[in-house]
């Protein structure tokens, strides 16, 4: 990953493609494998939680951040909805205790925070939500042998508001359907002017005929879409997951789960501390 003191992964794509599962089992991989994992729920569904088999009580008593309207106004000065346009906020609020106050411990080495997200203002002034949860993205100190996952919303609107600054590798995940191929592309090209420099393609449920859908589509743009990414990898399709959810992480457990075994490669791959700049693609 080319840096010795951790490393941050954005997850991102098309709705439905799968991201929340491929988050919560890259996290629960990672932590087992000694990795320091903080994950990230950016969407506004907050469907993480419980796809790492928090439970339904446990799940439900988590308050996002960008609703904790006293620690928004402890830390940019104003009180959400309370201020208009002029009012004045800090810029760059200090979130260091961000991560002890509000993460929830899910298990050894793997903590959660649910970010939430700022909706479309419909009075008063949304800023400070949006400086608030900028600022807790780009400053979550790293040290060695941690990882941050940021669990996205559907689409390409975290890249709009910058929010993926400061990552070292975006996910891009798609099924292998024209739409989210479409959705994957774009979002490459976005997390390039980022400055991600590790972006990655991760095509899930794959089947015998994903090879010819990724060859047509590259017919039908004119290009071959693994040239925007680093690497591909390829997630089998596994119809176990259905039957699991929403507790999707215990594929992790099954043994004989070529999905499982896919994630846990990926796990590896990122957690290594082999640069992977040089490198060409891989599937």
């Amino acid at each position: 990953m080319c840096q010795g003191n951790g490393f941050r992964v954005v997850i991102t794509g098309k709705g439905g493609v799968g991201k929340t599962t491929l988050t919560s089992c890259l996290a629960t991989q990672l932590a087992r494998n000694g990795v320091t994992v903080l994950a990230v729920d950016e969407d506004p569904q907050m469907n993480l939680p419980h796809a790492l088999g928090l439970g339904v009580e446990a799940a439900g008593k988590i308050v996002p951040l960008n609703l904790n309207h006293g620690y928004i106004e402890e830390k940019t000065g104003i009180r959400p909805g309370a201020s208009g346009w002029g009012a004045m906020f800090k810029l760059n609020p200090d979130v260091n205790d961000v991560v002890k106050r509000f993460g929830v411990n899910v298990s050894i080495n793997l903590n959660l925070l649910v970010m939430g997200t700022v909706k479309q203002a419909g009075g008063g002034c949304l800023c400070a939500e949006n400086v608030l949860l900028d600022s807790t993205i780009r400053h979550l100190a790293l040290r060695d042998n941690e990882a941050i996952l940021l669990d996205t919303q559907a689409g390409v609107e975290h890249f709009g508001r910058a929010l993926a600054k400061g990552f070292n590798h975006c996910l891009v995940v798609s099924d292998d359907t024209f739409n989210a191929l479409t959705v994957a592309e774009h979002s490459a090209k976005l997390a390039r002017e980022s400055g991600i420099a590790q972006v990655s393609l991760v095509i899930n449920r794959g089947s015998q005929g994903t090879a010819e859908k990724m060859a047509r589509f590259d017919d039908y743009i004119g290009t071959g879409l693994a040239q925007n990414f680093n690497s591909v990898f390829l997630l089998p399709f596994e119809p176990r997951l259905e039957t699991l959810e929403p507790a999707v992480t215990r594929i992790m457990d099954m043994k004989d789960s070529d999905y499982g075994a896919a994630v846990a490669a990926l796990a590896s791959r990122l957690g290594s501390n082999t640069c992977e700049c040089a490198e060409n693609h891989s599937h």
